[in-house]
């Protein structure tokens, strides 16, 4: 595998700029997840590792040595996109041996087999590969096409939301498998997605993009327990962090326009009076939509609570966070 660093990235299309003087480290074997809405510049990104784009200013290095001129084939990286992209006329197994066919590769006839086994085994899917790929369902066409970049053990696997498109149960089965399979490899992966749950699972460190810009970068835990901004604590926790007048609770400190409060920084008992406005049970917790002061927020509280619409509560921040009116954490 291989560490990927990029240095000071910038690429404009016409009058707009999609990234601006990006840099960060992918380190050797890790999980890292670049998080961001549509137009953040994510996707352009992934495409500037890839070669399929170029940089207008910047380096890519790729375990150490500088790629940005490199063609995507000189930079042996594997990339699975958002739709699937196989051959419909080619069975599974046709269709997993196709990337090491390549002149390039040169793979001998009894490797290709045995590495197109080896994956479909890991991938779940050695029964399906005599099937077309016109036969198979959305997990399974998907499955094959991630199984045709494990096939080539490139350097770095990039990904572009590949899972976005799935529903919700196949999302959730292939997060488990993807973090399986990059651990089992110890790969490089750079995974692109807009799906916070995505970040937190899988991600061994996350960049957030806004705008083209590299806000924040850190362990999942770090960004979600020590943002840098209110856009950085919104792209992260479910439900999404209350977001409410700095003097809300009493004094703030100088130059707070805004208190963020996520769920479990608010404690329940004494402080504020708020009235319960909706009571969501969810099984292993209940999460309370509360009125306080002419605001709303959502706090979460124990699975069997006895709270019911139009009762008071009483409730006070913990450990809350303080932004100026810029949207900086102060």
């Amino acid at each position: 595998m291989a560490e990927i660093e990029l240095r000071g990235i910038t690429r404009s299309f016409g009058a707009v700029t999609a990234l601006q003087e990006v840099s960060l480290t992918v380190p050797d074997g890790a999980f890292v997840v670049l998080l961001g809405p549509t137009g953040a510049g994510k996707t352009t990104l992934l495409r500037m590792v890839s070669g399929l784009d170029r940089a207008d200013a910047g380096q890519v290095l790729i375990d150490g040595q500088d790629l940005s001129r490199a063609t995507p084939a000189q930079r042996n990286v594997a990339m699975v996109f958002q739709q699937y992209s196989l051959y419909p006329h080619l069975s599974v197994r046709e269709n997993l041996a196709f990337p090491l066919k390549s002149p390039l590769l040169r793979t001998p006839k009894d490797e290709i087999a045995r590495k197109v086994q080896e994956v479909a085994e890991v991938l779940q899917i050695a029964h399906k590969l005599d099937n077309k790929a016109t036969a198979l369902s959305g997990g399974e066409m998907q499955r094959v096409s991630i199984g045709r970049a494990l096939v080539r053990q490139p350097s770095v696997y990039l990904m572009d939301e590949p899972l976005s498109s799935l529903d919700a149960k196949l999302r959730a089965d292939l997060r488990i498998e993807l973090k399986r399979i990059q651990q089992d490899l110890g790969a490089t992966f750079l995974y692109v997605t807009h799906d916070q749950i995505e970040a937190m699972t899988m991600a061994t460190h996350i960049g957030v993009l806004d705008h083209g810009r590299l806000v924040q970068f850190g362990p999942p835990r770090e960004v979600y327990e020590n943002p840098v901004s209110i856009y950085a604590a919104s792209r992260l926790g479910q439900p999404r962090i209350n977001l409410l007048p700095a003097g809300l609770f009493g004094a703030a400190p100088p130059g707070a326009a805004t208190i963020g409060l996520r769920p479990e920084q608010i404690e329940q008992g004494e402080g504020s009076e708020s009235t319960v406005r909706r009571v969501e049970h969810l099984g292993d917790q209940t999460r309370l939509h509360l009125r306080c002061q002419d605001h709303d927020l959502v706090t979460v509280t124990d699975a069997h609570t006895a709270l019911q619409p139009g009762d008071s509560l009483r409730i006070r921040p913990k450990d809350p966070f303080y932004f100026d009116a810029a949207g900086a954490r102060l």
